[in-house]
């Protein structure tokens, strides 16, 4: 049958590195999905999870906001931390166990994409194309095997062996469960081939894919027949899917731009949650235990400079509080730490070229 147009040889921008200097690697552009589901399991399993926060800059609340974006760097160190304790716990498939639960739902708008495409393929092209917003912390291709199959690859973007099985297990798994969810309970993978030793609980991945295993294989696959890929979904909807496709592209940092270096971010994060009190790059460097000469070069190694990022983040800010219309210009000046209004007047013109009350007009 015939496959999606572009389906064959579509992969993202990501390739495998083993070099931590690489900026990719402290880029801070992944959503926090997996350090979620990593502590959800390990309540369910009664494993304290408070120590894999130490050093990162997050807590358990900020995981779970949908907007928060780590980097591959705090993300692999929360991974690992993780994997130790729940091992010592006892559970060595923590990613079977929390792949299995994987649902269309959990995509977000990424899985409404897939849900209101033409076909299978269709929605595998968009999981592909935009995998990173739900937290997936491998490269994912398509290739084509033989007439009759094509392959779902994934690499890792940087050389972390020991998080390969957990990675693969989980995105496989959840893979899998969401390929069931929209074709039907018959979907069974041709095959599952495994660049890693078999692991002890490999009578798991049998009782869930339904199919041949292959470890210690020269990559990460998983096959499924041709044939899948025009089986129309039920859900068609091109103009949802359209939209939800635009907005998935915007997602790929909380500010739909490209990814900040996880420093920038972090200075982001407290200014949005101080910005009454006016914080300043002493005040930042504090609490992010860094001396005020560090923090100034980070940011100028990032490309940006502490006022810059301020000034963005209060307009975002003061923009919301404007658009929202419950406030007066006075006290949504407050909230952003003007205690001045006509101060605060002049800082929003600055910011945006118009006076707040025409932001508001513009917004109604």
């Amino acid at each position: 049958m015939a496959r999606p147009a572009g389906m064959i040889g579509f992969h993202s921008h990501a390739h495998a590195t083993p070099a931590t200097e690489d900026p990719r690697y402290t880029a801070a552009e992944f959503p926090t999905n997996k350090l979620l589901y990593l502590v959800q399991l390990a309540d369910g399993c009664g494993v304290d999870s408070r120590s894999w926060f130490a050093g990162l800059g997050l807590n358990r609340a900020q995981i779970a906001d949908p907007a928060l974006r780590v980097s591959y760097r705090q993300a692999s160190l929360f991974v690992h931390r993780a994997l130790v304790a729940l091992a010592a716990a006892g559970v060595g498939d923590a990613g079977l166990r929390i792949g299995r639960e994987g649902s269309i739902g959990g995509f977000g708008l990424l899985g409404l994409a897939m849900m209101t495409s033409r076909t299978f393929g269709e929605a595998m092209l968009a999981g592909i194309a935009h995998h990173k917003i739900c937290g997936c912390l491998l490269d994912l291709s398509f290739e084509a095997v033989d007439e009759h199959a094509v392959a779902m690859v994934a690499l890792p973007l940087f050389d972390d062996a020991s998080l390969l099985p957990f990675f693969c297990e989980e995105l496989f798994a959840s893979s899998t469960m969401i390929a069931r969810e929209l074709v039907g309970a018959g979907l069974r993978p041709l095959r599952v081939e495994l660049a890693y030793p078999r692991p002890q609980h490999a009578d798991e991945y049998a009782q869930l894919f339904g199919c041949e295993l292959r470890f210690d294989a020269p990559r990460c696959r998983l096959l499924i027949e041709t044939r899948w890929l025009a089986h129309p979904l039920p859900g068609y909807n091109p103009l949802t899917a359209q939209q939800a496709l635009a907005l998935c592209a915007q997602q790929r940092t909380a500010d739909g731009g490209e990814p900040h270096q996880e420093i920038v971010a972090a200075v982001e994060r407290l200014l949005r949650s101080r910005l009454r009190q006016q914080p300043t790059l002493t005040d930042v460097a504090r609490t992010l235990n860094l001396s005020e000469r560090s923090l100034r070069r980070r940011l100028t190694e990032s490309g940006r400079v502490f006022r810059e990022i301020h000034d963005r983040v209060r307009a975002e800010r003061a923009l919301q509080l404007l658009q929202a219309g419950a406030l007066s210009v006075a006290e949504i000046g407050g909230e952003v730490g003007y205690s001045d209004p006509r101060e605060f007047r002049r800082a929003f013109k600055r910011w945006t070229g118009m006076a707040p009350q025409e932001a508001r007009r513009a917004a109604a």
